[in-house]
């Protein structure tokens, strides 16, 4: 079944892979520059946008990380982040994106004074506004910096393990990733793995599959930002496979940054045909100059993804989150019930009663 993008923007959805600080509005950067009085390399939107290289080939995660340093300079105060939480939340909700996992590195956003408490609770308090007003459940991801300290890692972990319970569900480590094994921050990792706080890192982006190694058979791992590089290692790509660990999958993004030459070179249907875990997120919708749909739709059009693949990847995404066990059991017989009654109304056929999902018989190929 061919979809159209308007339908794959009605599909419901997660986000678990979407960085704070790249996913903002350009009106809304420019609007606080001004209030605040920021230089910009640019003063009008298409000005801006070009000056962030949005949806641009950087040939590098280096190059591509550039663009951070402008965005933050609008993410300094307490007001800023708490608008630019409800709005990513908001811009989500607007494409049916039912749940996101929202990550930042706070130690980012204290340029102008602001305590590492107040960035964390000022964004909090964006998400959960944007919660009660929009219906999405949003959860944040705290980061450390690969090419940063490890004590500034460690810092972060801190704060990770006491927001723990309140909104934030999980540590990352960001950042470039060639030249800084995530193994040097292991005093971080064991800190939050010591509290029962799940750890996803970026791994196998821009660098090849022993950083992948280490994110998981050293610093514990349950989920993998990229992976774009596990197919180089046959043996690690089935322990991921057998143990169930999620891939972050952020297709337009990896194009962006040179790890994958072109979506027809990426190895998600690959991995996705083997059976992992795969889950399509956007990376930084402003930077990268995509969406959760955006994506979904490349992967059907460009990729091969027919409506049963899409089906697939989009239950993942619900499956991966870092959510309580029967909550998220909860939530994946209801949107296995929604996909029912949308897969029936495209088949023109009578909508499914609303009835338990289970049990139902297992596609092939799901886990």
């Amino acid at each position: 079944m061919e979809l159209t993008r308007a339908q794959i923007e009605q599909l419901p959805k997660t986000d678990l892979h979407v960085h704070l600080d790249g996913s903002q509005r350009v009106e809304t950067i420019l609007e606080l520059a001004d209030e605040e009085g920021i230089a910009l390399p640019a003063h009008d939107a298409e000005g801006l946008r070009q000056a962030l290289r949005c949806g641009e080939a950087t040939g590098s995660l280096e190059r591509y990380l550039e663009a951070f340093e402008i965005t933050l300079q609008a993410m300094q105060s307490e007001r800023a982040l708490h608008r630019i939480a409800y709005e990513l939340v908001e811009d989500a909700a607007a494409e049916n994106v039912r749940y996101l996992e929202v990550r930042y590195a706070p130690m980012l956003h204290t340029r102008g004074g602001l305590r590492l408490t107040a960035v964390v609770e000022a964004v909090l308090a964006g998400l959960w506004e944007a919660q009660t007003d929009l219906g999405v459940t949003a959860n944040v991801i705290l980061c450390g910096i690969r090419n940063i300290s490890p004590r500034s890692s460690f810092e972060m972990a801190q704060l990770a393990v006491a927001y723990k319970g309140r909104g934030v569900v999980a540590f990352d480590l960001a950042g470039a990733e060639y030249d800084h094994p995530a193994r040097k921050h292991l005093r971080a990792f064991n800190l939050v793995r010591a509290n029962n706080i799940s750890v996803t890192i970026h791994a196998g982006e821009a660098y090849g599959p022993a950083s992948i190694h280490d994110a998981i058979h050293v610093c514990g791992a349950h989920r993998i930002g990229h992976g774009c590089r596990l197919r180089e290692d046959g043996d690690l790509l089935h322990y991921v496979n057998d143990h169930r660990i999620p891939l972050e999958c952020c297709p337009s993004s990896n194009v962006q940054t040179g790890a994958v030459p072109d979506l027809a070179s990426h190895p998600l249907k690959l991995y996705h045909d083997l059976g992992l875990r795969v889950t399509i997120n956007t990376d930084n919708r402003l930077i990268t100059d995509t969406t959760c749909s955006r994506e979904l739709w490349l992967c059907h059009t460009e990729m091969g993804f027919e409506w049963d693949d899409l089906r697939r990847v989009i239950v993942n995404g619900f499956k991966a989150a870092f959510l309580p066990f029967h909550q998220k059991q909860a939530v994946v017989r209801s949107i296995t019930r929604e996909l029912d009654a949308f897969e029936a109304e495209l088949a023109g056929a009578p909508a499914p009663e609303d009835a338990p999902a289970e049990p139902r018989r297992r596609r092939h190929g799901e886990a």
